[in-house]
């Protein structure tokens, strides 16, 4: 019987041994990748991260087929999606069903108890007839209107959208649209399609009602203090809403959808407690304005993982708004915030802070996400009039690339003017409600491309403090420009520039770098 060399076997036994490292390694990197679920981030957390509630949900199921639907795309669908919610809240809550197909449908209307699910092919279209969305109160104890969400609820508990179909709030109806942002051939075709002109031809319009709302509005204002929701309806084209709506509900979940093309931010959930956004896709076009992908307003306890988002304005966004006159609210309106896992593409800044935060803001801890061309990387963002203390926020694991503006930006000068009005500074004649940036931990982030690597402006009666950088590596053409901030610490921190000197500072106390 012949055996192999000795050298031969010697080598087998080598290869076996490095094999199983390699397959140990492996297999400790995809237990580790498997790990950095919710929980594994809950865990990880700088702060007590609650365990954020999802809704319970039911496993009876309501086709929207089985109530009159059709898949043609040119039935308008809104009664039928109405009555498989009302025989979904009847009998105790459950799935409401959107099969795969073209789904035209007016303003939806959720319910508690509730999980709206649009199957893979499946297209939920908003209707572009504008006359369908009524003019609504804001919520149930506002006293103010507005124009009907594509998707809306007030005070609801336990409801979802889930599934791999896609939303579309037909958003091109609603918006206007600036020159300066397209090319000469873009705007003729844009011209081509009808729509108004601002007098000094700077701004497309869909139409002449949506051009000249924001001055009746005005006017009506002073005409009638109390106005009805028929005084809104000359404005409502003025008055866009936004796409999916929210407002005071517990216990939310939205899963795997894609929501794309809103008249204004895709979504925004106000005043919300557990809420979980886990795998969805979020697009809105470059040009759009007041495009926001997510807006997170004065909610507690939430989940934002791993999603992904394109947008034409900010793309995960932190807002916290008092919602009354006078002093800042103490408590922090919006707190204990998890984002991770998420990937931001085109918008105005990745990751984002403001402009509201008069009603406080603490404990966000993001983690984990990349952000590739966007304007600017991690942008915070305030001004008089709009500002309360943020702080207690934590930064960590942040990739991007081609950044256009600022990698990291702390701005408490932002002038936010809607489009068509005149720049009068109008957000910073109020003198109270002091923005108040403090506390900011961000460690481990490399940008590869940048104008500026770390841009700070805060104001001389309150400066940007107690900012701490750590293990970070920024390519730009700027390094680190400050003005009016104090008790900073740069550690291990190296900027790559192509302009000197590195550190430009001014109004700029206690400053720190450790190599």
């Amino acid at each position: 019987m012949s055996s192999f060399p000795t050298s031969f076997s010697t080598g087998i036994t080598r290869l076996t041994h490095v094999l199983f490292f390699f397959c140990a390694v492996f297999n400790a990197f995809i237990v580790q990748a498997q790990q950095k679920d919710i929980a594994y981030y809950t865990a990880q957390a700088p702060f007590k991260m609650p365990t954020v509630v999802e809704p319970t949900l039911f496993t009876k199921t309501f086709s929207i087929k089985d109530f009159g639907a059709v898949s043609d795309g040119q039935t308008l669908n809104t009664t039928a999606f109405a009555k498989a919610i009302e025989a979904c809240v009847k009998a105790g809550g459950g799935m409401v069903l959107v099969p795969a197909g073209l789904w035209l449908t007016g303003p939806i209307q959720m319910q508690s108890n509730v999980n709206l699910h649009v199957e893979k092919g499946g297209l939920v279209q908003f209707t572009s007839d504008h006359n369908q969305y009524p003019i609504i109160k804001a919520s149930n104890t506002s006293g103010s209107y507005t124009v009907a969400s594509p998707i809306y609820g007030y005070s609801l508990k336990n409801i979802a959208i889930t599934g791999e179909g896609i939303i579309d709030g037909a958003g091109e109806s609603w918006r206007p649209i600036k020159k300066m942002k397209f090319t000469n051939a873009q705007w003729n075709e844009q011209l081509a399609k009808g729509g108004v002109l601002s007098k000094d031809g700077s701004v497309w319009w869909p139409n002449k009602e949506a051009m000249e709302g924001e001055a009746y509005l005005k006017q009506l204002k002073k005409d009638k203090p109390k106005p009805e929701a028929a005084d809104y309806i000359p404005a409502r084209e003025f008055m866009r809403p936004y796409m999916v709506m929210f407002v005071d509900c517990e216990n939310v979940l939205v899963e795997n959808i894609t929501l794309r093309n809103s008249p204004k931010f895709v979504f925004y959930p106000s005043r919300c407690t557990n809420l979980t956004m886990r795998g969805v896709s979020v697009f809105n076009e470059w040009y759009a304005q007041n495009g926001d992908a997510i807006d997170i307003s004065a909610c507690k306890n939430v989940v934002i993982y791993k999603c992904n988002v394109s947008a034409g304005d900010d793309g995960i966004c932190m807002k916290s708004s008092s919602g009354s006159k006078g002093e800042p609210n103490a408590e922090a309106n919006l707190q204990n915030i998890l984002i991770a896992g998420c990937t931001v593409y085109h918008a105005h800044g990745g990751f984002v802070i403001g402009s509201n935060t008069d009603g406080g803001m603490k404990n966000i801890y993001v983690a984990d996400c990349n952000f590739i061309g966007s304007d600017i990387g991690i942008r915070v963002k305030s001004n008089i009039g709009k500002g309360g203390l943020v702080k207690d926020i934590f930064i960590k694991d942040i990739f991007m690339t081609n950044i256009l503006g600022a990698a990291i930006l702390f701005d408490t000068y932002y002038n936010d003017v809607p489009v068509g009005t005149a720049n009068e500074e109008a957000s910073n004649k109020l003198k109270d409600k002091v923005p108040n940036f403090s506390g900011f931990h961000l460690e481990n982030i490399i940008c590869k491309g940048a104008k500026t690597g770390v841009q700070i402006t805060g104001l001389p009666e309150m400066p940007v403090n107690h900012l701490y950088f750590q293990n970070m590596v920024i390519e730009s053409e700027s390094g680190f420009v400050s003005d009016y901030a104090s008790d900073i610490e740069l550690k291990k921190v190296k900027f790559i520039t192509t302009k000197s000197p590195i550190y430009v500072t001014n109004h700029t106390l206690n400053l720190k770098t450790i190599d």
